[in-house]
């Protein structure tokens, strides 16, 4: 089979390997389309020092069901699915369940060097990670579903009473979610605050209001169109983005940082302690956010369909990621194409 690995930072190459063979309780998937995330974007440029040379990525992916383990229940070959990536040990599935970012011990396919992931023709997971797709939903956009229950968890992660005039602070493919897990959780009016005018028009179609922070201080041009914001996420994740979101929104609203741009930021203590605000963090999703970002796709797939940029042949990988460590302008989530070309074992 192909997959596409690290070999340094800056470059990917397509490497050819023995197909693995699932384990006990564990399934085969063959890749139909692996998501270039953004943080696999800086592992690829060795920004944020969790990647590493020689580690197969990926963790937003589709495809269909190739072989089973032993002990697997419930799921036939040729089933369509995606994979939640984030697993915990058996024997403690279930007192995690719903909350398993929280495991002390987890590992995130994808993330975890030493585990082979989904940039390739072939993924391994534990059968109690795989989610079945809807009968209604194109099996590319399975590979949706993984950012999208990002969002959908960190929507969660806000008082459901703070959701009535919402910021979102970037417009990238994070936010992008956000505006649908947002619609989902039906909150009042979204406004999404970002600089790239694609990614404005991206998000408007998906029914957000849009203000670009290069015309203005960001709650100066919300108090010109009705007033702060009763809550704010920010899906980028810097030191200015989070000023915006702390500046922005009325006092004592609930900030929910989703994005990880950089490590470290740097913010002012008093815009949380003496005006009130709560600063929330959020990472990844339970299994109960996943399984619900899967029905929200499967009931409008035509709509989130704008997601998608575009959709790459494998040999094209190593040039997309290159081009989007650049900036090029690319709106949406990118897709590689493992159905694409003829195999090899």
């Amino acid at each position: 089979m192909r997959e596409l690995v690290l070999t340094e930072i800056g470059r990917l190459d397509v490497r050819e390997a023995p197909t693995p063979t699932p384990g006990p309780e564990e399934v085969l998937i063959r890749v139909t389309a692996t998501g270039i995330c953004g943080s696999d974007v800086h592992g690829y440029t060795g920004e944020n020092g969790r990647r590493f040379p020689g580690q197969v990525m990926g963790h937003e992916s589709s495809g269909t069901i190739a072989a089973i383990g032993d002990g697997v229940d419930g799921l036939a070959i040729g089933t369509a699915v995606t994979f939640n990536p984030v697993v915990v040990p058996a024997e403690d599935a279930a007192a995690y369940a719903g909350r398993e970012q929280h495991h002390p011990g987890k590992h995130v396919i994808g993330v975890a060097a030493a585990i082979p992931a989904a940039f390739a023709d072939y993924v391994v997971v534990p059968q109690r990670n795989v989610v079945p797709l809807p009968d209604s939903l194109p099996i590319e956009l399975g590979a949706l579903i993984e950012p999208l229950a990002v969002a959908v968890h960190a929507v969660r992660r806000l008082p459901k009473e703070s959701l009535g005039r919402v910021l979102v602070i970037g417009g990238g493919p994070i936010g992008q979610s956000v505006v649908i897990a947002l619609r989902n959780a039906g909150a009042g009016e979204v406004i999404v605050s970002e600089m790239d005018a694609a990614r404005r028009d991206l998000v408007q179609r998906l029914g957000a209001e849009t203000i670009d922070p290069a015309d203005g201080a960001v709650a100066d041009q919300l108090r010109d169109r009705g007033g702060l914001a009763d809550a704010a996420l920010d899906a980028v994740g810097i030191t200015p983005t989070l000023r915006d979101a702390l500046t922005s929104t009325v006092l004592g609203a609930p900030i929910c940082l989703v994005g990880m741009g950089a490590p470290q930021v740097s913010l002012d203590a008093f815009l949380i302690s003496t005006e009130e605000r709560a600063l929330i963090g959020s990472f990844t999703y339970g299994s109960d956010d996943f399984i619900d970002a899967t029905a929200i796709i499967g009931a409008e797939p035509d709509t989130y369909r704008a997601l998608i940029s575009r959709e790459i042949d494998v040999a094209d990988a190593d040039s997309a990621f290159s081009a989007l460590a650049a900036g090029d302008g690319t709106p949406g989530k990118v897709l590689v194409r493992f159905d694409r070309e003829e195999q090899t074992r």
